[in-house]
């Protein structure tokens, strides 16, 4: 069972335990059809597990390669496809922790994307995920969502924020899926710029949609290179704490007034090290730094090798 077919399931159980719940019990006739339509409704989802939940997502297009819902130029469909697929790939390994700043793609084929029909409305195409097993959550009772689920989720969100959103939004977007992943986004809704077209991508009942060019170009620039600055800074100082749950930690500089505050790398594995080995220590520490447009520098400690004592 795909997932929009589960929520449409599961809303309708839910109206109809609602509708009965106001409807006497002595009014035997007037339940029978409802109850009747509640246990078939029931029947679909009782054996239904997450894992075998199959999740789609629909990517559909506007614009000049589009002729209404009656099809879109083939030249076009194949590259935007391409680039959309390319995006997501990197995007779910960026989350994977695999992803550097230049070399191969680590992991590429544990991303697949399947088309399995064209989407009804504006002309697009409609994409089924791996389901959850492939991940290696098979003996979980509650798997943890794919990577590729999580990358879908944080494109859509990229779309709306580069369109709607502070600079700082879409930094933090930026921070979790890395640089390099970002720029390959960023080819994809570039590509659909020049083609004169817009997009949009529904997943999980979230959509989102491109108003118009302008939009769609503007958020392009916001989420290109040139716009989004990553540098390696130096900082000399004591940790005052550090929060294992959210991974975050406040820094006291002793070469300039103030507290830097800024989070640890997935790659950090035991961050209670710092409170342990480091606090209040003199240290010298060496951060990654994320800044997009204007907004604030956002910083990350990648590993206990970028912590030093004080020379």
């Amino acid at each position: 069972m795909n997932y929009d077919d589960y929520l449409a399931t599961t809303s309708e159980i839910n109206v109809l335990i609602s509708l009965l719940a106001e409807i006497p019990q002595d009014n035997v006739i007037e339940r029978m059809g409802l109850e009747a339509r509640l246990k078939l409704m029931q029947t679909l989802v009782a054996d239904v597990t997450v894992r075998d939940i199959v999740y789609k997502a629909k990517l559909t297009f506007r614009g000049r390669p589009v002729f209404g819902s009656h099809g879109i130029a083939a030249d076009f469909a194949a590259k935007a496809t391409t680039y959309f697929t390319d995006a997501v790939v990197m995007v779910a390994v960026g989350l994977s922790e695999g992803l550097r700043s230049m070399g191969p793609i680590p992991d590429r084929d544990k991303h697949p994307l399947l088309i399995t029909g064209t989407a009804i409305g504006s002309f697009g195409f409609e994409f089924e995920l791996p389901k959850t097993d492939t991940d290696g959550a098979q003996n979980e009772l509650f798997p943890k969502a794919s990577k590729t689920e999580d990358a879908l989720e944080k494109m859509q969100a990229l779309f709306r924020l580069a369109a709607e959103g502070s600079d700082d939004q879409v930094a933090e977007i930026v921070e979790e899926i890395h640089p390099r992943a970002v720029g390959k986004v960023a080819e994809f809704l570039e590509y659909v710029v020049q083609q004169d077209a817009l997009c949009g991508l529904e997943f999980k009942n979230q959509h989102f949609r491109y108003h118009d060019i302008a939009q769609l170009r503007n958020s392009v620039a916001r989420l290109q290179t040139e716009n989004i600055k990553e540098t390696s800074e130096s900082f000399i100082g004591e940790f005052q704490g550090v929060l294992p749950a959210s991974r975050s930690f406040e820094f006291n500089l002793s070469d300039q007034k103030g507290i830097l505050k800024g989070k640890l790398a997935k790659e950090f594995d035991d961050p209670d090290l710092l409170n342990r080995d480091w606090l209040r220590i003199p240290a010298k520490i060496e951060l990654k730094v994320i800044q997009v447009g204007q907004g604030r520098p956002r910083y990350t400690l990648i590993s206990p090798q970028s912590v030093s004592h004080r020379g």
